[in-house]
């Protein structure tokens, strides 16, 4: 690929912004996550022209955490390059986040969620990606054997030392929740989001109250895994393709995809065709139109499927009470 300039109508070219929370900062409606197609392990040219293809299109915040890859690291690192690369004129117009929190290292202190490993993680990971700072630093996920507090003050005084500009927490329960709004709210660093799991297949951030909890405080929400690890696209409502990730038995188990939830996958794909719409489509806009929700976090194996999951910024409106 040749030397990288960004589309002069790249706010032009079709995406939103929302509000996150009762914050100044506008996330684009649909976020880029690097979990998966940029480690170690990926063709590096695929990774960059999705990222590049995302940014020429609206999508600003790119979302990390220090784990991701495989190997452990390398998703930063590939970060890294495209700030070497391609992105370091446009950092500003970035939001960049990470995350600590899940096994990253050795020992007792690669782990969990004490201020020794959230501050040694956050160094590694700038120094990965070769930026002075992230705009949004998340604990990746709730610690019920450290201190609330500890955790807590780990992050604002990285908040304080000028190695993030937000706070985020991802997977915490509700209490937890509520401690932390108070105690961030307190020490005048408001948490700026929560990340949770929320798709048409698992709903527990609304069942357990967290995105009614989000809205009434102004804490901005965002979902991962919007798709369910592709399970709500069109890719398995004919069985499991040889070569879908589902064969590989990993993150995606063969014993999900039951009877039961076959019939309603293709309900679904036929509501979805109604609407003139992938069942993709409609499953991330089916989301954006939840309460509290900032933006969905997808994945992209190639620039064609993000065009494609691109669309739900378009996607015909839900009735009220529309049940699914």
């Amino acid at each position: 690929m040749g030397k990288y300039v960004a589309d002069e109508k790249r706010y032009e070219n079709g995406m939103e912004y929302n509000r996150c929370g009762r914050s100044g900062v506008l996330l684009p409606k649909v976020s880029l996550g690097f979990w998966h197609n940029f480690g170690g392990i990926d063709y590096y040219e695929c990774s960059r022209g999705i990222a590049r293809y995302a940014f020429d299109h609206g999508i600003t915040h790119f979302d990390l955490a220090n784990n991701y890859g495989p190997p452990y690291g390398s998703a930063e690192l590939t970060m890294g390059r495209l700030m070497d690369e391609d992105f370091r004129p446009y950092r500003d117009e970035l939001f960049i986040s990470t995350k600590a929190g899940y096994d990253m290292w050795p020992g007792p202190y690669g782990n969990w969620g004490s201020r020794k490993y959230l501050m040694a993680s956050l160094d590694q990971s700038l120094g990965r990606m070769k930026i002075d700072y992230v705009d949004l630093f998340y604990s990746h996920r709730y610690d019920p054997d450290t201190p609330l507090e500890e955790t807590l003050q780990a992050l604002v005084d990285i908040v304080r030392a000028g190695k993030a500009l937000y706070i985020g927490i991802s997977r915490w329960p509700l209490d937890a929740l509520k401690f932390a709004v108070k105690y961030l709210r307190e020490r005048d660093t408001p948490l700026l989001i929560y990340q949770g799991r929320l798709n048409l297949l698992d709903r527990a951030p609304q069942e357990q109250g967290i995105t009614d909890y989000c809205a009434k405080e102004g804490v901005g929400f965002i979902s991962f895994s919007p798709l369910a690890q592709g399970l709500l696209t069109d890719r398995y409502l004919n069985g499991i393709p040889e070569d879908s990730r589902m064969t590989r038995d990993h993150f995606l188990k063969r014993n999900v995809l039951t009877p039961e939830l076959l019939e309603r996958l293709r309900r679904w794909n036929g509501i979805a065709e109604s609407r003139g719409e992938t069942l993709a489509e409609m499953a991330l806009a089916w989301i954006l139109h939840q309460k509290a929700v900032t933006s969905v976090l997808i994945g992209a194996s190639s620039e064609a499927q993000l065009q494609k999951n691109l669309k739900c910024i378009d996607a015909e409106p839900f009735a009220d009470g529309e049940v699914f």
